[in-house]
């Protein structure tokens, strides 16, 4: 059965006013009951009641999310799934999507990588930038407090719309913060990035974080929950694939070479409907395609400073090709003119294909770049399905990292995942049982010592990916995600 057989879209219950500067992005309904093949009874029955609570408890009130973007990271990933079984367990939840200029998503970009404690570009977070962040967020509340009424609940997401609690606390609605990042230790940069935000957030009735080490000590803790993120195994981009239709989409888009001879090649949307994966020819930025019977260490992620792809392309361009002819690697990533929260994007793809034209010629046969279409995002995900699918070894080698929804993905397509262990990795697999943890995510050394280890020990490595998707399976699907939002919310407008 295609995902969106029998969709059908919630009413609203005000119109929308299209001159606003905040985007409205719509999402179909899809009836929990979808999810109810990869649940036991018992969960789904409590999946079920806690839906008749929340949709009781709201009584008619809209749930507004508010982000800085549609499509491009997790964030937008998560929202797309959990608002269609929101909206198909009769809630009505929407979604905005801010509109900020340049400089506005380059302050953003500076507080998310502060959070992390990381440098990032180097620039200040202080008074001016204080005033451009608060200028661009006041325009965006000018319009939505046309649409948001008293007494909804808006559910604002990460630095980008932290800086609207004030105002919509002012227009009597319930407010919560979700920061989807941070840093287990704080630092002086994660100070910084937190005395930014702070004078924004205090007014939220309250915060959800991934993990407890995010939390700042000054927010308090009553209005605190932990949510850790979750994927949705009906998704275009986690359904099950078999070998052949792998093979087929990335020969197709130009991942692995061979040729394209399919004349149309078909999935189903997200929304049910048929969608057509399209020839690619210039996916791989430098080069040609592996061969299909290579084996392959992929990496997935945005092209972000603190997903070190370039640390994963120098450990094994220095240390593997020499030993293991038959592997290559593929880092694969968005094409950046489709991520508009982030300006860094470009500029560490440039840096990392500087680095492949730095490679002999053997080892720049064996090292692949790809930056995935943003345009089609069911498109996008069809191919990302198939690539992490096809990987002998995934590979999450981040500086950083929140919550690695691409470390889930992989884990539950029972790939054997090599991942650091920072942040929120760390509640995802156990060393050893489930993937593998890199505990020191600068050492190149180590990272190649259990890549290889991966690599020569098929049975093991089978073994951790067949224990990885028990994993997701247990904890990490979107019923438990979206019973603790039920949850929240209902407590919120009860008290």
């Amino acid at each position: 059965m295609a995902l969106g057989d029998g969709l059908s879209l919630l009413s609203v219950g005000h119109e929308w006013c299209e001159d606003l500067p905040v985007r409205h992005v719509e999402v179909q309904a899809v009836p929990l009951d979808r999810l109810d093949p990869f649940l036991t009874g018992e969960r789904a029955d409590r999946l079920r009641t806690a839906a008749v609570r929340v949709r009781e408890a709201l009584d008619g009130r809209v749930v507004w999310n508010v982000n800085a973007t549609s499509h491009g990271g997790g964030v937008a990933e998560m929202l797309q799934y959990l608002l269609a079984y929101g909206r198909g367990a009769g809630v009505d939840v929407r979604w905005l999507v801010l509109d900020g200029d340049h400089r506005f998503f380059e302050i953003t970009k500076r507080l998310h990588n502060a959070l992390h404690g990381a440098i990032g570009d180097g620039g200040p977070l202080g008074d001016v930038e204080q005033a451009d962040y608060r200028r661009v967020l006041d325009a965006n509340l000018a319009q939505l407090s046309r649409s948001v009424r008293p007494d909804d609940v808006v559910l604002l997401h990460d630095p980008q719309a932290a800086g609207l609690v004030s105002g919509l606390r002012a227009l009597g609605t319930h407010v919560v913060w979700r920061c989807h990042i941070g840093i287990d230790i704080g630092s002086d940069r994660s100070e910084l990035g937190w005395a930014f935000l702070r004078r924004h957030l205090e007014q939220a009735e309250g915060f959800v974080f991934s993990r407890a080490q995010y939390v700042p000590p000054w927010l308090p803790s009553g209005r605190v929950r932990l949510i850790l993120p979750s994927i949705d195994p009906n998704s275009v981009k986690n359904r099950d694939l078999d070998p052949y239709q792998v093979a087929r989409i990335l020969r197709r888009v130009g991942l692995l070479a061979g040729g394209d001879q399919d004349h149309e090649l078909t999935f189903a949307r997200r929304d049910g409907s048929v969608g057509s994966v399209r020839r690619h020819t210039d996916l791989i930025r430098d080069g040609a395609p592996p061969a299909p019977e290579a084996r392959l260490v992929v990496q997935v992620s945005r092209w972000d400073r603190l997903k070190d792809m370039a640390g994963v392309l120098s450990a094994f361009s220095q240390n593997l090709l020499h030993t293991s002819a038959d592997v290559h690697l593929m880092l694969a990533g968005p094409e950046v003119s489709g991520v508009t929260d982030d300006p860094e994007g470009a500029d560490v793809l440039a840096s990392c294909r500087m680095a492949w034209r730095s490679l002999s010629p053997a080892m720049q046969e064996r090292v692949h770049l790809v930056c995935v279409p943003m345009d089609d995002a069911d498109e996008n995900a069809i191919i990302i399905n198939a690539l992490q699918r096809h990987a002998t070894v995934v590979a999450q080698k981040s500086l950083g990292e929140g919550f690695g929804l691409t470390v889930t993905e992989a884990m539950w397509k029972a790939r054997p995942v090599l991942a650091s262990a920072v942040g929120g990795i760390n509640d995802q697999i156990v060393d050893g049982r489930d993937g593998r943890l890199l505990q020191d995510p600068r050492d190149l050394d180590g990272f190649v010592r259990l890549l290889n280890q991966l690599l020569a020990d098929e049975p093991f490595a089978t073994g951790l990916g067949v224990a990885a998707r028990a994993r997701v399976a247990d904890q990490f699907l979107s019923d438990r995600h979206l019973i603790q939002y039920s949850e929240l919310f209902t407590q919120l407008v009860n008290s």
